[in-house]
Parts: structure tokens; C-alpha cells; sequence
């Protein structure tokens, strides 16, 4: 014990290197037990031993109760007392109570340097558990600004601006008085998502003008809404930021959105999601959206509305949680939909099943989910108030053979039809004519498996659309392949003796 006691220096020095090295509480014991030959153990502020050398008695934790209770409270700073044929000292930490205690047994009373070791090392373990402390509030409160910030992207993606501010009252996030945003699309590597929100966070909680949300569907994508207005300074720091990372980052790419009123959100994703497809198959991984509207934006409104209503009727007998549910599913995978809604796999298979019973349906089948598709998002549109009226309700062939459908499928698909790309539209046809599905597409098209999805990626940079991760752009082909079949079989002069609705019943 003699180079203990003229030693101390040396054992500080030593003991801050082992912080240095990231020591733990438990190490620090360790290396206090080894220095003074005594067992030590540290009694945390709930009066549990949180860390213990190997040969430290437990059941004289019991026996000492009375004195750790004592130290915790504040009446002692430090005592020391026997337990059988053991010197026990006992030395109390920090300010607030209740105090940890730091214990140390022993053959024989510490000596002055060891007892002076043992109160330096007990400083340190108080200090590592304070940081260990601030460290998971800290964590807390990352996890739960982060559920914030996805409770605010969810209802502005619901439309529902009034909700989102209600979510955050007393600390609005300047996203939810902007007047247009700009969704942009981050696509990188999932272990990176979590660093970059936490780089770019601010001390509310926040983005600045914009948020930046983990996706729950696609665990490489981040999803970042930015105010468009230039007083908040939106448009051009977060978009700048997030461009520099693209060109910093090889494995990154970014879809970037036209702008949008707040209330139209979705529909700006929805725009990203399409220019990111482009963008991961562009050169510089950069692409803001410049496709054309879906083709529920076309359709005359009021006889497509009509039709909608009559084809969703029968899930007026099912609980609004499977619509809900069968909303997504018929864009997203399963597997994606649980994630998204913290439901089991299982349980969304359950409630898609319900509504093919319904509605007489398979929803394996991607021609059956874009024509539901098209019917939700038609009835989630905003009716005019003035329209009281009933119009006869037409059938949806009669819809694609209206003029609107044929003047938005043509142009849609133009760029797979011109002489130079014909391969690659007689590759979608055949896709969508095998469901989806690429290695029976090969085998009709005679392509391997790789050329097909060669084809395709080249088909959303064309086309402007996400075609491999959502439904969204690949039911938008599938209506606008069903609108040339239609014309196919019924010339334009029938078309239009069949079917003609006033300009005024188009969808905006």
C-alpha cells in the first residue's frame, strides 16, 4: 500500500486515461478494486447496486441498507462501519438527492490513499452515469421529436394542416406557415438517415423551414418537405444542403417536387416519388419532377365520380380501418403498409381480404388495383359544394374513351412509342400483361430476367414515372395502355358518340 499512498498522481493520471478511453462505470470499479485489494460496488440513485467488482458481497448490500439510506438522503457524506469480519466504507455522490453511494469492502481499513483513491474514482463514476444520464435524455428526446415530426408529416400528407398544428401547439414548426412546399426525396444508405437528421436538427426540434422524416416504407429513403417561401428560407438553404449531399455522396440520389399548397403534400411525394425513380437512373442523381398529371386529374369529374362511387359501394359494408388500410395496400407492399401503420403483416392481409370479398376482387392482380386505386383517389378529391346532382353512372370503359382520357394517355405515352424506344414499350406492355411479374415478362419478350428491368428503369426516366418501388406510376401505365386498347377497338368518331361530357366536368 506504501506506492499507493505516494503515488496518487500517477493513479489519477491513470484513471483519466481510462475515462478518455470511454471507461465505463463498471471498468473504473474494476480498476479500483485492482489498485486497492478492496471489492467495490456503486449504489445507484434507486438504491440498487448498478456495478460491482466480481467478489463484491452481495448480501451485505442488504445489511447496509440502513446506512445507504442515510448517505442517499443527505444526512451523512460518508461513513464507514463492519459487516461481520469486512471494513466497509461508505462515500455519497453529487448534490441531488437521493445521492449514489459508492461502497468499497474490505480484509482491513483502507489506508489515507486509498480511502483519497476511492472518493477520486467514486467522482468519476458519478460523472460517467450523469453523462450516461444525458445521454439517454438526450436519446429520449431525439426518439420523440422524431415521432413529432412524422405525426406532422402524416397529417399534412392527410391534408390536414389545422391537425398538424394542433399536434405542435406551443412550438409550430415554421414549416406549417408556409404558404407552398416542395417535398425532395433523399435516397441513401439506412444507417445514414438517422446521422443526417440529427446534424441538420435545430433546438426546437425541428429543420429550420423544412423537416427531415425516416421513412417507415423504404428504409433508404428520407423524406424532407421544404417551405417554399423564400422569407423562410426554404426554398434555397435546405434545398442546397441536400443537393450538396447528393454530389458529396455517390450512393445518394434525390426527387425533387414541383410546389404545392401546404394542403396538397401528398401530392407533392407522390411528384418526388417519381423524380427520384428518374433521378437513380440519371447521371448526376438529380431530378425535380416534370411528368404529366395522373389521369385522375383528367377524367371528366362528375360521371367519374359517379362511377367511383358506384364501384366503392360495397365497402360501405366494412370498417373504415380495412379502407384505410386497402388505401395504401393498393400502392404499397404489405409488408410496407404494416410498417407504416406499426400493424402486423398478418393483420393487413387480413383486412385486404375483407375488401376483396366485398368488392368480388383480387387484389394480386394489378389491373383490379389500379382501377381501385383510380376509385379512391377520385373520391378523396374535392367535391364542388354546388354539385347536388345525380348523373348517371357511367362504366369505366366509357371513361377511358372520353376525349380527356385519349388526349392524356397519347402524349403519356409518347416518349415509349416513338420509333427509337419501341422495344422498351412492347417490354412495359408485356409487363403489365405478365402482372408485374419480370421473369415471366422475359419469357414472353425473349429477355433475360436483367434486360427487363434494364427496360423498365429506362422506362420511368421516359416516362417520368416510378414504375420498381410504388404502385402510383405503374397503375398510371396501366390506365393509359387500357385507354389505347380502347381506342383500338372503338374508333375515335364512336368514341365520341358514346361518351361526350361539357369541359366544365374535368377534374383540376
Amino acid at each position: 500500500m506504501r506506492a499507493l499512498e505516494h503515488g496518487d498522481g500517477a493513479d489519477v493520471d491513470e484513471l483519466m486515461r481510462l475515462v478518455r478511453r470511454r471507461g465505463t462505470p463498471a471498468q473504473v470499479l474494476e480498476w479500483l478494486g485492482r489498485r486497492t485489494g478492496a471489492d467495490v460496488a456503486w449504489i445507484g440513485r434507486g438504491g440498487v447496486v448498478e456495478a460491482a467488482t466480481a467478489g463484491f458481497p452481495r448480501r451485505a448490500a442488504g445489511a447496509l441498507a440502513e446506512h445507504v439510506e442515510r448517505l442517499a438522503s443527505g444526512r451523512l457524506a460518508a461513513a464507514t462501519t463492519r459487516v461481520g469480519e469486512l471494513e466497509v466504507r461508505l462515500e455519497a455522490f453529487g448534490g441531488g438527492e437521493p445521492r449514489p453511494v459508492l461502497v468499497t469492502v474490505s480484509a482491513s481499513a483502507l489506508s489515507r490513499g486509498a480511502a483519497s483513491l476511492a472518493s477520486q474514482a467514486g467522482a468519476v463514476v458519478d460523472l460517467l452515469s450523469r453523462v450516461s444520464e444525458a445521454d439517454g435524455t438526450a436519446h429520449g428526446y431525439e426518439a420523440k421529436a422524431a415521432q413529432v415530426r412524422f405525426a406532422v408529416l402524416t397529417a399534412l400528407l392527410a391534408g390536414d394542416v389545422t391537425m398538424a398544428r394542433r399536434m405542435t401547439t406551443g412550438n409550430v414548426p415554421p414549416l406549417l406557415d408556409a404558404q407552398r412546399v416542395r417535398v425532395h426525396l433523399l435516397h441513401c444508405p439506412p444507417a445514414d438517415r438517422d446521422r443526417l437528421t440529427r446534424t441538420y436538427l435545430d433546438p426546437s426540434g425541428y429543420h429550420g423551414p423544412g423537416l427531415m422524416v425516416n421513412c417507415p416504407v423504404f428504409r433508404e429513403q428520407l423524406i424532407c418537405p421544404v417551405a417554399e417561401d423564400p422569407e423562410l428560407g426554404g426554398r434555397f438553404r435546405q434545398g442546397e444542403v441536400l443537393r450538396r449531399l447528393v454530389g458529396e455522396n455517390p450512393g445518394y440520389a434525390l426527387g425533387v417536387s414541383r410546389p404545392h399548397p401546404l394542403t396538397a403534400t401528398a401530392e407533392a411525394y407522390g411528384e418526388a416519388v417519381h423524380a427520384l425513380a428518374v433521378a437513380r437512373n440519371s447521371p448526376g442523381r438529380l431530378a425535380a419532377y416534370r411528368g404529366r398529371p395522373s389521369l385522375v386529374h383528367v377524367l371528366p369529374h362528375r360521371p367519374a365520380l359517379a362511377w367511383a362511387r358506384a364501384h366503392l359501394e360495397p365497402l360501405q359494408a366494412v370498417p373504415q380501418p380495412t379502407v384505410d388500410v386497402v388505401r395504401l395496400a393498393v400502392t404499397f407492399s404489405r409488408s410496407g403498409v404494416a410498417r407504416l401503420l406499426h400493424l402486423s403483416r398478418t393483420t393487413v392481409t387480413a383486412h385486404c381480404r375483407r375488401a376483396e370479398e366485398a368488392l368480388g376482387i383480387d387484389l394480386g392482380e394489378v389491373r383490379t388495383r389500379a382501377t381501385l386505386d383510380l376509385a379512391l383517389s377520385l373520391t378523396a378529391l374535392q367535391s364542388d359544394p354546388a354539385d347536388t346532382g345525380r348523373p348517371a353512372v357511367p362504366q369505366l370503359g366509357e371513361l377511358l374513351r372520353a376525349a380527356p382520357a385519349t388526349a392524356w394517355a397519347e402524349p403519356f405515352l409518347r416518349p415509349l412509342r416513338d420509333s427509337g424506344h419501341r422495344d422498351l414499350y412492347r417490354t412495359v406492355e408485356a409487363w403489365i400483361d405478365a402482372n408485374t411479374d419480370a421473369q415471366r415478362t422475359a419469357a414472353r419478350v425473349g429477355l433475360s430476367r436483367n434486360t427487363v428491368r434494364a427496360h423498365l428503369r429506362a422506362a420511368e426516366r421516359l416516362l417520368n414515372r416510378d414504375l420498381l418501388t410504388t404502385g402510383s406510376g405503374v397503375h398510371d401505365v396501366v390506365h393509359a395502355l387500357r385507354v389505347v386498347d380502347a381506342q383500338r377497338a372503338h374508333p375515335p368518331a364512336e368514341s365520341g358518340r358514346r361518351a361526350r361530357w361539357p369541359s366544365a366536368d374535368v377534374a383540376s
